[in-house]
C-alpha cells in the first residue's frame, strides 16, 4: 500500500543575496583596530618591559639606588634569560645591587644595595642571574 505524503506550504521565503565581494566592487574593507604590525611591535615592546612593585620603589628611594635606562634594559634582558630557563623568582645581580624579581609578572619585588648585601639571605628564589 502506498501512502501519500503532503508537505504543507511554508509561505514565501525571499531570496538571499550574496555577500558583496570587495574585490568586485573595487572597495577595500576598512579595518577597525590596530594593524598586525602595531600589535606585533607592542608585544615585542611589552616583552622588554619590567615593572617595579611599590615595595621595590620604596627600597630604591631609601637606599638611593638610581637606575639608568641602560640598567633597566639589562635587568629586562636578565629577566628574559631567566624566563627562557623556566625560572619563576630570581635574584638578579647588577654590579653591586641585587634585585629579587618575579619572572612570571616581570616585576622587581625588592632591591638591595651593596652595603646591605653582606648580611642578607635571599629566600624563595629558584635562580640567580648576573647582568
Amino acid at each position: 500500500m502506498v501512502r501519500e505524503v503532503r508537505i504543507p506550504p511554508q509561505g514565501f521565503i525571499p531570496p538571499v543575496s550574496p555577500a558583496t565581494d570587495p574585490s568586485r566592487t573595487g572597495h577595500t574593507p576598512r579595518v577597525v583596530g590596530p594593524s598586525f604590525s602595531e600589535v606585533l611591535l607592542s608585544q615585542v615592546a611589552a616583552r622588554n618591559r619590567i615593572g617595579f612593585s611599590a615595595h621595590a620603589q620604596q627600597r630604591l628611594a631609601e637606599r638611593n639606588i638610581e637606575l639608568s635606562p641602560d640598567d633597566v634594559d639589562r635587568i629586562a634582558a636578565g629577566v628574559n634569560r631567566a624566563e627562557k630557563k623556566g625560572a619563576r623568582d630570581s635574584l638578579l645581580v647588577l654590579r653591586d645591587t641585587a634585585f629579587v624579581v618575579s619572572i612570571r609578572n616581570r616585576t622587581v619585588v625588592t632591591a638591595v644595595d651593596g652595603n646591605s648585601l653582606r648580611d642578607n639571605v635571599f629566600t624563595n628564589i629558584d635562580s640567580a642571574v648576573f647582568v
